[in-house]
């Protein structure tokens, strides 16, 4: 592992994505804490208020109000949630052609808000809720209309069956496609990047691995400690949102030079 001050750590990191064939991404929700969502490990995340086994998929079949209530109230964006400077860094690097895509465990759809058009999200979206009886699909904000009237799960329109939100509970598997398409990406590139991810939660977690085994060097940018950061080429220190625009600029430097 290279570990470095986050200025020399950009400045290589900046050199091996100037070279790159196939930059990618993975991002987790120490991307979006500047944008106001709060993250799940860290000192205040929500595992730490919240027990992360309410959140299994057979809690929601127990107790759909009671996990309703609570992912309005922790988990839902608000609608005029906005990218931060670390989701538009991305952007700006996959419109420069220095990024091929971006694996996400967030659902917040801030990428896509930035401007992100190759983004794959491992753990589902917070943009819709389905029925779990008939398949009907509806905007979350019809669903969370119902919840914050009644205070109660919200129901199929169509069937009146449960209502769930389109994101992956803990004991599910992820989507079959997302997490192919995320595995190829990872095998493909040559410069993987971790970002504001503890990286604890798998099979996300493997993906910096299956990119270091295909021969990708692994730089980790995150403020705090990875379970990986031994595996990584380089490890970078510091807030993302901060750290990126710096990134993005380094790379424009290098591409005038």
């Amino acid at each position: 592992m290279s570990a470095s001050g986050p200025d020399r750590g950009i400045e290589e990191l900046a050199r091996w994505i100037s070279g790159s064939r196939c930059t990618v991404a993975l991002t987790g929700a120490g991307i979006s804490t500047a944008s106001g969502l709060p993250d799940f490990r860290g000192p205040s995340g929500i595992w730490r208020r919240i027990d992360s086994s309410r959140f299994e998929i057979d809690a929601l079949y127990e107790d759909p109000d009671w996990v309703w209530r609570m992912f309005v109230e922790h988990f839902l964006p608000d609608a005029d949630l906005r990218p931060n400077p670390a989701h538009t860094a991305l952007a700006e690097l996959e419109s420069m052609g220095r990024l091929c895509a971006v694996i996400t465990q967030n659902v917040d759809g801030l990428h896509q808000r930035a401007g992100s058009s190759r983004v794959i999200e491992l753990h589902g979206s917070s943009a819709h809720a389905t029925c779990m009886s008939c398949g009907h699909r509806v905007e979350i904000s019809a669903a969370v209309a119902q919840v914050r009237s009644t205070g109660r799960s919200p129901r199929c329109p169509s069937c009146g069956g449960l209502l769930r939100p389109d994101v992956i509970f803990f004991g599910e598997p992820l989507p079959a496609e997302a997490l192919s398409d995320a595995m190829d990406y990872a095998a493909g590139s040559d410069v993987f990047m971790a970002i504001g991810t503890s990286l604890t939660v798998s099979p996300a977690n493997t993906l910096p691995l299956r990119a270091k085994l295909n021969g990708a060097k692994l730089a980790i940018l995150n403020g705090e400690e990875t379970e990986m950061d031994d595996e990584a080429d380089l490890v970078i220190r510091g807030r993302v949102e901060e750290l990126l625009p710096r990134l993005v600029q380094e790379v424009r430097r290098l591409a005038v030079e």
